[in-house]
């Protein structure tokens, strides 16, 4: 019988094949089978690949850092419970509640392209009615166990992957003049102002779009709470994103600067409702593979669904870690009999749908006030992750301990944890610099673009006066594995 309970609870515990593939389908959004034809056009090839491969490496380094961190400590709350314990409790509530407000603010995103979407292919169809269906099947796989979520992550993945390799293979083949068209060669790369356009100005802007389609990665060490083995499942997963970073965006950027110019007013004009020039599209069709534009739009679909359910899954979990430690209300830390923190789940639910329907209204500057107030947050909580890593190792030096406890150790430390700190710092500074211009100051548009900032620094500040919180010193740490102020959530 008691052995009998443990396969059931390794049932709904996350496998080490699904744990790939959240690092996958975190890494992989619509940002790639869309957004990088703007990248392209406004920054020309080698702009595009330099400014992705940048953000790239740095995405990479917070992930070996906040792996370091969660192999050693897995739980749900992930970076919010190492903030509050290696930094300040008032910080760890600001990271918590700031990356919280995010992944519900995402999911109500993703509900309107969801809609999006369909009307691709139901042009006269209801909005409400797609995004409630959506919401709904979003809901089923999030309420009954991490194992469910898990699986229908796995397949959605799988679906983007298996996209992007066919896209990669047909690409490549396509350059070396197989298929009928005409193969241009590499002369698009030395095309007018190619391969650097706009100059150091325009790679700069491509930071932004490059951060945001990463923004999500932080999902496997969310996961790391609820899996098989987190020793030695979380690393595997992690150490594939770099690779997968490189192989994917790099690679899918080289095939298209290298088959459409970047001077195509197509690339420019691509969007998630105007699938019809994705790039991906347009090179499907002078390949002459039939129906390109319904199957990418199935795939963008797919895309839409897995941000959506892996986003609610991480949302609960982080109310789930916040209620366990006093940060939220104690009814966010109940869970069902399998284990799935069902108020946290239902209620980040909720406040996206709710926020989804203020974009109904025909004023919809209140969506578009919540939507700019999360432009920051992904960049915000990679700089929390950087320093949770720094204070981290500084606590683990101080107190004496053996680096040899670490079952995974970040690479080049503290070179990459530095690398990433000041790249999201320059991102988070910067991002505005477009509002800044020679006949005076746009304040609205750097209100707009800021507003994330002063919300984090407002919860930090608050939190900090009315709990009387310091700032822990690193003798004062708590490196324990086992952590007394939350544990995960019960399974079986």
């Amino acid at each position: 019988m008691s052995e009998a309970k443990e396969n059931n609870k390794l049932q709904r515990k996350l496998k080490p094949r699904q744990m790939n593939m959240i690092a996958i389908g975190g890494a992989i959004g619509t940002g790639l089978f869309v957004a990088t034809g703007s990248s392209i056009s406004t920054a020309g090839p080698g702009g595009s690949m330099v400014a992705y491969g940048i953000i790239g490496i740095a995405v990479y380094f917070v992930m070996t850092a906040l792996g370091e961190m969660a192999t050693y400590r897995p739980v749900p709350g992930a970076f919010e419970t190492y903030s509050t314990d290696y930094i300040d409790p008032a910080f760890g509530f600001a990271m918590g509640w700031n990356y919280w407000y995010c992944s519900a603010m995402t999911v109500a995103t993703e509900l309107v392209a969801s809609a999006i979407v369909m009307k691709f292919w139901f042009p006269d169809s209801s909005s409400i009615m797609w995004s409630a269906i959506f919401i709904v099947l979003l809901l089923v796989l999030n309420m009954f166990s991490a194992g469910i979520f898990g699986e229908a992550e796995f397949w959605f993945a799988g679906i983007k992957v298996v996209t992007i390799i066919i896209f990669l293979v047909v690409g490549v083949l396509m350059i070396i003049g197989v298929f009928k068209s005409e193969s241009p060669g590499f002369s698009n790369w030395t095309l007018d102002d190619a391969p650097f356009v706009g100059g150091g100005f325009a790679i700069f802007s491509i930071f932004m779009v490059a951060g945001f389609s990463f923004v999500g990665v932080e999902a496997t060490a969310i996961a790391a709470g609820e899996c098989v083995n987190p020793e030695k499942t979380v690393p595997k997963a992690i150490n594939s994103v770099f690779w997968r970073i490189l192989l994917f965006y790099i690679g899918a950027i080289f095939v298209v600067a290298t088959l459409i110019p970047y001077t195509n007013p197509d690339l420019l004009n691509a969007d998630i409702d105007n699938v019809a020039v994705s790039p991906f599209t347009i090179i499907f069709e002078k390949s002459g593979i039939a129906m390109a534009a319904s199957v990418m739009n199935a795939v963008i679909l797919t895309s839409i669904l897995s941000c959506g359910n892996s986003t609610l899954y991480s949302a609960s979990r982080l109310l789930f870690s916040m209620a366990n430690s006093g940060k939220s209300p104690k009814l966010f830390g109940k869970v069902s009999k399998k284990g799935v923190p069902v108020v946290a789940v239902l209620f980040t639910a909720l406040t996206a749908s709710l926020c989804f329907l203020t974009s109904l209204n025909s004023d919809s500057a209140v969506y578009t006030w919540l939507y700019s107030a999360t432009g920051l947050t992904g960049f915000l909580t990679w700089f929390g992750i950087c320093i949770c890593h720094l204070r981290f190792r500084r606590g683990f030096k101080v107190q004496g301990k053996d680096l040899a406890e670490l079952k995974y150790k970040t690479k080049l430390y503290p070179f990459g944890t530095w690398y990433s700190l000041i790249v999201c710092t320059i991102v988070i500074l910067g991002q505005g610099y477009y509002a800044f211009t020679s006949s005076g100051v746009d304040w609205y548009g750097v209100l707009v673009t800021y507003i994330g900032l002063p919300i984090f620094v407002a919860l930090y500040i608050i939190r900090k006066i009315v709990k009387k919180t310091k700032i822990i010193s690193a003798t004062e740490m708590d490196l324990s594995k086992d952590p007394v102020q939350q544990e995960s959530p019960k399974v079986g």
